[in-house]
């Protein structure tokens, strides 16, 4: 009889490391990461694990990089789709950033970067990192992605959380504890030349979470609230469609009124999703998720 109670209990369980082959994350999916894994999840299939299709543990990663990148690499806190969709661009608090293929599952680039919290591309490979409260942190940090491990650029940033490539302003944007700045980047014959051309303050402290709006426009999470923020008036106004604490990610789209967050609810993670326009929660018990991104 006990055989057969876990005989029935293995199969009910959902293997939501389902190895699945992709070329590229389907558009209209979700990324979420945390601990040690990020996972690509599809909206539409359900609210629970039955959602994810597919999915990648650090340790997979062992024949990739050195040994240490294990630790390095966990937890997860930031997760972006790059290159068409077809590889993910990760940070870790744990002290280190790397590049995924989704279709090989191999690591393509990884770096030291000491509790970094953000990161995202540059034109000519070369890859920004954000990196918070460390003795060797608080940092804006400037890699290629030909070089693991090749520090080539390094500005402070006190608690540093986010960081935005805008690409028609052609302009880095970074965020730390209570400030937005602003960088101009240029880079010829393989050398490169971070400028800081303004830096705006917050309206409270506790600067955590940089998204894109679109056009001229961005979302900035803190301590207590959602800020939109205009780099042409340089104003920060509260985000009218989500006013709650804590918020770790948020993700949105104007047009179609669709937002996508996280917030801080078992300590710094969650194990939900939530999504606006339609509304839904998408509950991950499995994982403690810190950020979710939108593909």
């Amino acid at each position: 009889m006990k055989k057969i109670l876990l005989l029935f209990l293995l199969t009910c369980i959902v293997d939501y490391t389902t190895g699945q082959t992709m070329s590229t994350i389907p558009k209209g999916s979700l990324l979420a990461c945390g601990e040690d894994k990020v996972l690509i999840i599809d909206p539409e299939k359900g609210t629970d694990s039955t959602a994810v299709i597919w999915s990648w543990s650090v340790q997979e990663a062992k024949a990739d990089m050195p040994e240490r990148y294990q630790k390095l690499l966990v937890p997860f806190d930031e997760c972006k789709p790059i290159d068409n969709n077809s590889k993910i661009l990760l940070t870790s608090s744990g002290g280190a950033t790397c590049i995924v293929d989704v279709k090989s599952r191999k690591v393509t680039f990884y770096a030291y970067t000491p509790m970094a919290h953000s990161a995202d591309l540059l034109p000519g490979g070369f890859i920004a990192v954000a990196n918070s409260t460390h003795p060797k942190g608080n940092s804006l940090e400037i890699y290629h992605r030909s070089k693991p491990e090749d520090l080539l650029f390094k500005d402070t940033l006190y608690s540093g959380h986010g960081v935005v490539w805008h690409h028609e302003k052609k302009r880095l944007f970074a965020l730390g504890f209570n400030e937005l700045r602003c960088y101009e980047f240029k880079q010829k014959n393989g050398t490169i030349d971070l400028h800081l051309e303004y830096t705006d303050i917050l309206p409270e402290d506790g600067g955590h979470d940089l998204s894109s709006v679109g056009g001229s426009q961005f979302l900035v999470t803190t301590h207590n609230g959602v800020f939109l923020y205009d780099i042409h008036t340089h104003l920060f106004t509260p985000f009218d469609k989500l006013n709650v604490p804590h918020v770790k990610s948020i993700n949105y789209f104007p047009k179609k009124n669709y937002l996508v967050y996280t917030k801080a609810e078992e300590s710094w993670w969650t194990f939900n999703i939530y999504l606006f326009n339609p509304n839904r929660v998408i509950n991950l018990p499995f994982l403690k998720i810190y950020k979710v991104r939108t593909v």
